[in-house]
């Protein structure tokens, strides 16, 4: 198998970032399904998907022309026989449980054809982990996507079983779609960025639980001395409350650290609110005008 043989991708998961990936390969010219299994998250994808085109359009990313033609070669169903049966790539982006994310693929192992790379947009787990509940794990590996709205960078992570083959396809791939590849040479969990994230949000949310200070000035602290835009509750909000307190909650599981187990508690209580973050309209902060994004944030500390 070659990139050239590569026609329609396969999107599983019609979230956030299923979304973003579906729309940029779209974008590169390719056919795009997305499946989910509720009716009503295929329809917000579709306004959403819709939204980003506009976002683009505004940006001079794209013209009306080659958005409307981007959001023609999007297709969207519930079926999963019929999503995956001509799929010749697949990108999964169901929640952060390894056991789920298994099945999911176990499911799709039986619809797709014998040829089809499968890739998962986990942000914290490492493809191992469930490669061989894919049924396929020579071409099975991670493939993580950044928020596309605002960077291009996009992570490789093989398993010790993937093929080499493989691996140079997806690499190709990725930059067919316009994004810039980081090959990981062994699996790590969080990959580079989110590795590195991952503990800054940790920091942030024990300092928020053990309040120690309030979140506006947790993110304060942050943006006035890195001179960052944006704080580590902003980025949380920007990634999606419910995202990141998946990928807490099964850590504190895992290494049952009573700080980790107390960081979750304090994510849930947003989470059981619905309030989700940016994608939701409100989170940490309101939106789409967020307290650290108005002029003065920073400074307006003292103003108490």
């Amino acid at each position: 198998m070659n990139l050239e043989d590569i026609k329609t991708v396969l999107i599983i998961g019609a979230g956030t970032m299923g979304q973003q990936i579906g729309f940029q390969c779209a974008v590169s010219g390719f056919d795009v399904i997305i499946y989910d299994v509720a009716d009503g998250m295929l329809e917000t994808a579709k306004n959403r998907m819709e939204k980003l085109a506009g976002t683009y359009i505004a940006s001079g990313r794209l013209t009306d022309e080659t958005a409307g033609a981007a959001l023609a070669k999007i297709s969207m169903t519930t079926d999963a026989r019929k999503a995956g049966k001509s799929a010749d790539f697949v990108s999964e982006s169901v929640p952060e449980d390894p056991m789920l994310k298994g099945r999911v693929f176990a499911q799709f192992n039986e619809i797709c054809p014998a040829h089809a790379i499968f890739t998962t947009n986990t942000s914290s787990l490492v493809p191992s982990m469930f490669a061989q509940a894919t049924g396929r794990p020579e071409r099975f590996a991670a493939f993580h996507f950044h928020d596309t709205r605002v960077t291009r960078i996009i992570d490789i992570m093989p398993h010790p079983g993937t093929s080499p083959e493989v691996v140079e396809i997806i690499e190709a791939f990725a930059c067919k779609i316009g994004q810039i590849p980081i090959l990981l040479k062994t699996e790590n969990a969080g990959y580079v960025f989110n590795a590195m994230i991952m503990e800054l949000c940790k920091s942030a949310q024990s300092l928020a639980a053990n309040d120690v200070a309030s979140i506006e000035d947790i993110d304060r602290a942050w943006m006035g001395v890195m001179h960052t835009l944006v704080g580590p509750f902003g980025i949380m909000d920007s990634i999606g409350i419910d995202t990141v307190w998946k990928v807490t909650d099964y850590w504190a599981k895992i290494v049952k650290n009573p700080q980790q187990t107390k960081n979750a508690a304090f994510m849930k209580a947003y989470v059981d609110r619905g309030d989700l973050g940016e994608k939701t309209g409100k989170g940490f902060y309101t939106y789409p005008d967020p307290a650290y994004a108005k002029p003065g944030f920073v400074a307006s500390s003292g103003d108490r």
